[in-house]
């Protein structure tokens, strides 16, 4: 933590949001039941999963930055990390992998509480897909299959993988501010029921200052 402006309380949940994972390829192909679905030559292979707490606003950012983000050197290949998947005319290939919100603090099985599930998730990604669509040229934006098994070839170019969530802004933190009392205190007496009341606060700081 860099400084004690921004010291969180030790009472405090962190809200997991959408992330992805860009991975440059030189080619990229998804396979169902046997059956090739989609595959795209030169540009980006994204895996991407929705959280709980996720609105079309997450994943909306999350398209943008997965266009813009610069993953390939200029024209004379002299300065790296200068063009976008659209300044090269790349295509993109979209995978749902809800895996990347795991949480593994907690002995050797991941647990999977912080992703999205049933029809939110499927919402919010089929969004996420066709904002992507809109922004670029929906013919270059190919997609995998929801919740299905799926075998993905992939030809790293590089290899160069990246990854972005909204935590890269900002994180939302949610606390108590009325947090329950040591067992001393709780032996006074003369506090309001509205006093003794959990309220939950959300409020956002820095992502660096968790590092």
């Amino acid at each position: 933590m860099k400084s004690n402006e921004y010291a969180l309380p030790k009472n405090f949940c962190l809200v997991l949001s959408s992330i992805a994972v860009l991975q440059r390829v030189a080619s990229a192909s998804v396979t169902v039941d046997s059956h090739m679905v989609s595959s795209i030559g030169k540009g980006v292979l994204v895996f991407a999963a929705v959280a709980a707490e996720d609105t079309r606003k997450e994943v909306e950012s999350m398209a943008a930055k997965v266009l813009k983000m610069k993953l390939w050197p200029d024209e004379s290949g002299a300065t790296k990390w200068k063009q976008s998947v659209q300044d090269i005319k790349g295509e993109v290939l979209c995978v749902s992998q809800f895996t990347l919100l795991a949480s593994t603090k907690k002995g050797n099985k991941p647990n999977f509480h912080g992703a999205a599930g049933g029809e939110q998730a499927k919402e919010l990604y089929d969004h996420f897909v066709a904002k992507l669509q809109e922004l670029y040229d929906p013919e270059k934006v190919k997609n995998g299959v929801f919740q299905a098994m799926m075998e993905v070839n992939i030809q790293n170019s590089g290899p160069v993988s990246v990854d972005y969530t909204s935590r890269d802004e900002a994180v939302t933190i949610e606390i108590e501010t009325n947090p329950p009392k040591s067992q001393e205190g709780t032996k006074k007496e003369g506090k309001s029921a509205e006093e003794r009341e959990k309220v939950a606060e959300s409020f956002q700081v820095p992502a660096e200052l968790l590092d």
